[in-house]
């Protein structure tokens, strides 16, 4: 369950940064934007994390 953490946090990323990626559309406020495609990036990197901290455990459960 160690990557659960990390899989939560990733997807809160994720919706953080559309969401400023959408109002810096919108407002045509190009940092912003480049904020929110920050964030989705590190949410999606963080839910990779959390995957492969999964997978770890199962194969470490297995031995």
């Amino acid at each position: 369950m160690s990557g659960l953490s990390d899989k939560v946090k990733g997807a809160v990323n994720k919706t953080k940064g559309e969401a400023k990626d959408q109002v810096g559309n919108a407002t045509n406020d190009h940092k912003l934007q480049a904020e929110g495609k920050v964030d989705k990036l590190k949410g999606e990197v963080q839910q990779e994390v959390g995957e492969l901290k999964d997978r770890f455990d199962r194969k470490d459960k297995h031995l």
